[in-house]
């Protein structure tokens, strides 16, 4: 059932929200040149896939996670996407093509060992990663692992149709922060 829900979204997203689109990448294009930034993340059974999104720091920036990325690192106007989370909007492909949900647990970088292990142990990767869940809704970022995984699996275990859309209006009506950065 949330798989249907996802594409549906997902769909509905991408196609009413293609003209946004347009405009965010032109803005991206003179801001950063590249306004797509695509990584390798860590997926569902630990599987690799793309993750898309739009770009928020500078191209050269070494690829970590946010929180251990430098705050001079993003742009003027990756500051504002990543406020609005207007950032997060590309991932709506990843949800359509099936390499994420929606909701489910944000995916880490492959090379965050500590927070792999702490998932790995607790199950989180029986799930597809999604764009927001109870961790972003909390506040809870990559920079705590264990209470990240620790909340991942509270979420998986406690997943139904109603916390499915709760975590979607929650984030929709600005819970949540998304991941700090270093000052």
């Amino acid at each position: 059932m949330i798989r249907l829900f996802d594409f549906v979204f997902a769909l509905m997203g991408l196609v009413f929200g293609a003209p946004v689109f347009v405009v965010l990448t032109v803005i991206g294009l003179f801001d950063t040149g590249s306004p797509i930034f695509r990584q390798e993340r860590v997926g569902r059974d630990k599987r690799p896939f793309t993750l898309v999104k739009f770009r928020t720091m500078k191209v050269d920036t070494a690829s970590v996670a946010s929180h251990l990325a430098s705050s001079s690192s993003i742009t003027p106007f990756g500051h504002f996407l990543r406020r609005t989370k207007l950032d997060e909007l590309p991932q709506l492909w990843n949800v359509l093509i099936g390499d994420m949900s929606l909701v489910g647990p944000r995916p880490g970088l492959f090379n965050q060992e500590e927070l792999t292990e702490a998932r790995g142990k607790l199950g989180v990767f029986a799930v597809r990663p999604g764009i927001t869940g109870l961790s972003q809704v909390n506040e809870i970022d990559m920079s705590t692992p264990e209470l990240l995984a620790e909340s991942d699996a509270k979420m998986i275990a406690e997943m139904s149709v109603s916390n499915y859309f709760k975590y979607i209006f929650q984030t929709v009506v600005g819970k949540g922060s998304g991941d700090r950065v270093k000052g």
